[in-house]
């Protein structure tokens, strides 16, 4: 394949699926509107997550007792949580010595609309997230409402949403990693934090990153600049 011609490169984006983390940008209005990749629906009693070699969706376990995410979960695409997020999590908790999780940044998207399965694209609108501490690794979990719902799709802030919708996350956050038994994972929700936080957090896991993978990242836009994407 010739590189630099650009209806090569529009027939290899046509042919091969995109990988979910690395081949789909974070959205044209990022950080204020971000694509989304959902992993697990309301309905799922399995813990499904994306295999980062593949970009498959793989089960990572079934779930043994009742508790299911009360939203749509999955990831922002071309973002990790790497040095600049576990930064903002000390400046935003007074904490130290955090490190980020190394995974692609968390986000819980609600909806009224019934969504049956994950491996998905949908446009979601940042109103907030939880400061969630795991094991001393910054793993952020970016809340979120579907972009034009017509329940939630007014929100703008986390201050918006019922207190007992985030109780609800936060439960299942807290208590979901427990049922694997092992007695080890220590899991902290330190606060929750607004829209301005959260598009600050969504920034800062986009430069960390262009930073781990800038190949792959300038390579993808240069694609795009050359087929007009």
């Amino acid at each position: 394949m010739n590189e630099n011609d650009p209806e090569q490169l529009r027939l290899m984006s046509l042919l091969f699926r995109a990988h979910p983390w690395h081949g789909v940008s974070a959205g044209e209005r990022f950080p204020e509107v971000v694509n989304a990749y959902i992993e697990i629906v309301p309905t799922d009693a399995i813990k499904y997550e994306l295999d980062k070699a593949t970009g498959l969706l793989k089960v990572d376990r079934p779930q043994r007792f009742s508790n299911t995410c009360p939203s749509y979960y999955g990831l922002v695409p071309q973002t990790l949580c790497g040095e600049g997020v576990a930064r903002r999590m000390q400046e935003r908790t007074g904490r130290t010595g955090l490190v980020g999780d190394g995974d692609p940044l968390d986000i819980c998207v609600f909806s009224e609309k019934t969504i049956t399965h994950g491996n998905l694209l949908l446009r979601a609108v940042p109103i907030g997230g939880l400061s969630l501490i795991d094991n001393g690794a910054a793993d952020d979990k970016i809340i979120a409402v579907m972009e034009e719902d017509a329940v939630y799709g007014g929100w703008t802030d986390i201050e918006e949403a019922a207190s007992s919708v985030i109780d609800r996350l936060k439960h299942y956050f807290l208590t979901y990693k427990g049922t694997r038994g092992l007695g080890k994972e220590r899991s902290e929700i330190t606060g929750t934090y607004g829209s301005d936080e959260a598009r600050a957090v969504i920034l800062a896991s986009s430069e960390d990153y262009r930073g781990e993978y800038s190949g792959i990242y300038n390579l993808l836009n240069e694609a795009k600049d050359r087929i007009g994407h």
